[in-house]
This record gives structure tokens, sequence and C-alpha cells, in this order.
């Protein structure tokens, strides 16, 4: 009897700061935590849990229908859409498979060559190109590759997700908080990101690399018994439609040199989302503009199951940041730091990865920025060591959890198409930890170069 009212004592005593609280903030915080701990859990499937989670915000009241549409990132929902349609119209070439014969013959069927060299390109693509896409691009690669080699794609497929968020680190392009710093800061240039971001992103690339290859060391060593028949395939004949793949690659091209100049080009005004819509529908029209059934096809094929996850995710973290939640937790941290330089700095880059590895980035960026321009108006003397620690923390902190970062999201959302299911907790063991080491490694760059 003591125990249970022990027991009863602790949970009112923990819960009590929940009775002080609003209705709307109470009920969020409660449909959040509740809404996660199922998606951890794996007991139901998580996009159907995210979009009731959604639900129940708008039905109990905690954030407006109005509200709830507008916190959906519409453009991030249309950068997947068009680019999983390019994507998907590509695989039909043959060209992912031709790709991956030589990367295997070029390594010599070398598994822990392959995993250096395709996540040594990804982390290069993702600092120029958005990392969803480079994922999408990839990701096709790597499960053709795996299969003939014989091996487990999931230290692949995790490398690439590991490096997809370091790389898009490294600029001003490669990760929405980037983007989003850079446009409130008009300071900061193109250069700068690179200049103040490289030297730990790449001690941080090398190292997880590293101890990616030793965790996975036995796996590797099973692919010799393949390496002769891999050899032997001829590549030619691999490309099913040349014509097509043309088309394909126009496409392609035309997509990234948007990507790359609309931030040259003021007046356009073009988003990721309308620029991956632009490339995705040329390219429907240039290779079947009266097939029906085709297109059909493609459309079935599309991710929608992780584009809802988006949707119900979205709206989840909308009810946190409306009622003011996201914005109460960073100014708290803010204010016990007191204005010190190290305390501030460490408390932004800490606050930052944790929560970027459990809730969208993006909404959490768009708080502090503000926060951090306040800090200035109030007579804080250095604010760029505090927005270099918000960049490495947004960023490298998605690599905390399967939901940290869009690319997450996606890379394993397509692991499932081939039949390969990574659990919340079997991605946490080795993400979290590895997030965790890029952190201290910002820690002490921020602090040997800044404080």
């Amino acid at each position: 009897m003591q125990k249970k009212l022990a027991k009863i004592i602790l949970w009112v005593y923990f819960l009590r700061p929940l009775f002080s609280m609003s209705y709307h903030v109470t009920a969020a915080l409660v449909i959040f935590l509740i809404t996660y701990a199922l998606i951890v859990s794996e007991k139901v499937q998580r996009t159907v849990i995210a979009l009731f989670g959604a639900m129940l915000m708008v039905l109990g009241g905690v954030i407006s229908q109005q509200q709830a549409i507008e916190h959906i990132d519409f453009n991030t929902l249309a950068l997947l859409i068009g680019m999983m349609i390019q994507v998907l119209v590509l695989s039909k070439t043959g060209v992912f498979r031709f790709l991956s014969v030589w990367a295997a013959q070029k390594t010599n069927g070398n598994p822990v060559a392959l995993l250096i060299a395709l996540s040594v390109m990804v982390a290069g693509c993702s600092a120029f190109l958005d990392n969803v896409t480079t994922v999408l691009l990839t990701v096709p690669i790597t499960f053709t590759l795996t299969r003939d080699l014989k091996i487990s794609p999931l230290p692949f497929v995790i490398a690439q997700i590991l490096a997809s968020n370091i790389g898009g680190t490294c600029t001003m392009i490669g990760d929405p908080p980037n983007i989003m710093i850079a446009s409130q800061v008009k300071e900061l240039s193109f250069n700068d990101f690179i200049i103040n971001l490289f030297i730990p992103c790449l001690i941080s690339f090398v190292l997880t690399v590293a101890i990616l290859i030793f965790l996975y060391r036995k796996e590797f060593a099973k692919v010799s018994k393949n390496h002769n028949r891999i050899m032997n395939i001829k590549l030619s004949g691999l490309i099913r439609s040349p014509k097509l793949l043309w088309r394909c690659l126009f496409t392609l091209a035309f997509t990234i040199l948007l990507f790359c100049s609309h931030g040259l080009i003021p007046h356009w005004g073009l988003e990721s989302g309308t620029i991956a819509v632009t490339g995705a529908s040329l390219l429907l029209l240039l290779t079947m503009p009266d097939r029906e059934k085709a297109l059909e096809l493609i459309l079935s094929k599309v991710e929608w199951t992780t584009i809802f996850f988006f949707v119900g995710l979205f709206v989840l973290v909308g009810g946190l940041e409306v009622n003011g939640i996201i914005n109460w937790m960073a100014a708290q941290t803010m204010q016990l730091t007191g204005g010190e330089p190290v305390a501030t700095t460490m408390s932004v880059l800490w606050l930052s990865a944790i929560m970027s590895a459990f809730v969208d980035n993006i909404p959490f960026v768009a708080t502090m920025i503000p926060l951090v321009q306040d800090m200035g108006a109030m007579g804080y003397e250095n604010l760029e060591p505090l927005w270099w620690a918000l960049s490495l923390g947004a960023c490298l902190g998605g690599n905390g959890t399967v939901i940290g970062a869009s690319a997450n999201v996606v890379a394993l959302g397509l692991a499932r198409q081939h039949n390969l299911r990574v659990s919340f907790m079997q991605y946490f063991v080795i993400g979290f930890p590895l997030m965790f080491m890029s952190i201290g490694i910002s820690a002490i760059y921020l602090w040997l170069r800044y404080l």
C-alpha cells in the first residue's frame, strides 16, 4: 500500500506542471507525446498514428484547421513528389542497374570501398543539392548493388542517411535550416557557410564512416563468394532505353540547374518544390503525353505513405509551435545561460541538436532565429558563433532518429519498398550515438575557434 501511495505521489509531483498550464498547452503536449510514443513503439503504422494525432490536435481545438493547413510545408511535399516522379521514370531506363554494376566492378566488389564511395558521393551531392533529392537518386542504386553482391543493404542505407545530413550542413543551400539562417542574416555569404562549417562536417563524416565500417565488418566479410559473378557481368545492354535515359538526364540536369541558380535570381522567388514539380511535369510531358496507364503506374509508386506521414508530423509540431511550447523551451534555455558566450553557444548547439532529432527542425529554427537576433539587440556582442551553433545543431541533429530529417524518412520509405524495414530503435542505437559524437566535435570546434 505504501509503495502504491509513493508511486501516486511521484506521478502527481512530476505531472503537476501540466495542471498549471492552459488546456491548449496541456492537450498539445499530451497528444504529441502519446503520438510520438506510439510511433516509437511501432505498435501502429506510423503514418496512420501521425495523421490521427494531427486530427486530434484539430478536433480538440489545440490548433485551428486554418493554422494546421498553414503549418503543412507544401514546398517540402512538392519537392518530395516531384523528385520521386523523376526517379521513378529514370528507374525504367535500367540506369540504376548499370551504375550499380559499374560501381561494383570499379571497386573490385569490395563492400568497404563501395560504402566509402557511395557515402562520399552522397555527402558531396547533398552539399549542393537538397539531401532528399540526393537519397532519392542513390538509394535505388544501393539496393540493386547489394542485391547483386548478396549482402545486407542496411549499412549502406544508414551510411547514406548520415552522409546526406552531414553533407547538407556544409553549405548555405544544403539543408533548410541553413537557407533560413542565410535569408535572415544578410551578412552571412555562401562562402561563409563553407569556411565555417566544413571542418567539423569533414571530421564528423570521416569518423562516422569509419565507425560504420567497424560496426558492420562481419557483414562485409560475406561478399567474397559473389565477387566473380559481379565482375563477369557485361555493362553493355544494361541500359534498356537509351532514348528515355537521355530525356531523363536532360530534365534532371534542367532541374538541378534551377536548384543551383534560383537563389541567384531574387525576383524569381521560386521554391525548391516548384522547381521539382516543374522538372517532373516536363519529364512526363516528354515521355508519356498520351500514355495514361503508364502515368497511373508511375503515380501509384510514389511513396504516398511518407508524404502523408509528413503531413501529420507538420500539424503535430504546429500544435506545439502555435501554443508557444517550442518558443518557451528555447527562451528558457537562453535565460538559464544569462548571456554568457560559452554557455549560450553550447546551449544553442545542444538544444538544437536534441530538438531536431525528435521534431522537425524547420519550425524550431524559425523560432530560434528571432531569439538570437533579440540577443544582439540586447547587447550580446558577437552573434556569429550562435548562428553556426544553430546551423550545426539543427542540421546534424537530424541524424539522431528516423524522423529527425526529411532524408531519413524518405530513405527508409524507399527501403520499405525493397522489403527492408528499419525500426525506430534499430536506427536509434546507431544514429543517436553518432549524432552525439558529431555534436561533440562541433562543440569542441566552436570553442576552439570562437570562444
